[in-house]
């Protein structure tokens, strides 16, 4: 009975854990969108077609578009970064820890060649 307890519980940390990831990623391609309708359109919103020259328009476009390579990049990049070591984290606490570790009492002892050469 406590060991389907826990598997169950297993499973649904498991679940949690992957959820995780998932809600990250969405966020990236959600924030990716709001940089994408909020920073490029500037040069447009800026000045309508009837008060500035095309000239203008494409001039501020270009940097505009600096200025939202440099935001997402920059920002995106950190979110990949947090989402990877989020995900060692889980792939090292909750899955070894939940199928490999076994809390069975014994001492641990790191392994060394001086222990294979003596015997």
């Amino acid at each position: 009975m406590i060991e389907t307890i826990e598997f169950v519980l297993g499973c649904v940390s498991n679940t949690a854990s992957y959820l995780r990831l998932w809600a990250l990623s969405l966020a990236h391609s959600q924030l990716a969108l709001v940089f994408l309708e909020y920073i490029l359109p500037i040069p447009w919103a800026m000045c309508g077609y009837d008060t500035c020259s095309t000239a203008a328009i494409t001039a501020g476009s270009f940097f505009s578009w600096f200025v939202f390579m440099s935001v997402t990049f920059g920002i995106l990049m950190c979110m990949d970064v947090l989402e990877c070591c989020l995900h060692t984290l889980r792939l090292h606490w909750v899955e070894f820890q939940s199928k490999f570790y076994k809390g069975a009492g014994y001492l641990y002892t790191p392994f060394s060649f001086d222990a294979i050469f003596k015997k």
